[in-house]
């Protein structure tokens, strides 16, 4: 994932460039280091989703983002990036990432 970049539409706007599926990690950025809290993907729009995010919760200032090349494909990074990072226990992620309306997608880590 490229960043992290200030959750800030400036920063949205100079970085995502392109509307796109994709990925995108929130949390704290201080110094060199950068603590995830929220994963999450867009199926259609990435910029317009993390926009949303802007002012919603004052734990989020900083996020990270990858472009996917399909919706199955963010569905799938999510799934990961939710496993890696502790999933519920540890993100602010109350549920495991839930598929797109209508596919039969599985999680690649635990075939949920």
């Amino acid at each position: 994932m490229e960043g992290p970049y200030e959750l800030s539409t400036d920063m949205i706007d100079k970085y995502i460039t392109r509307k796109s599926c994709g990925n995108y990690a929130l949390g704290v950025a201080s110094n060199s280091s950068f603590t995830v809290r929220y994963v999450g993907r867009s199926d259609d729009d990435l910029n317009a989703r993390l926009k949303w995010w802007i002012g919603k919760n004052s734990r989020y200032s900083h996020f990270k983002f990858s472009y996917a090349s399909s919706p199955k494909e963010a569905f799938e990074k999510e799934c990961r990036n939710y496993h890696d990072f502790g999933g519920s226990e540890k993100l602010d992620n109350e549920k495991h990432p839930e598929r797109a309306d209508g596919t039969d997608w599985k999680c690649p880590v635990c075939d949920l």
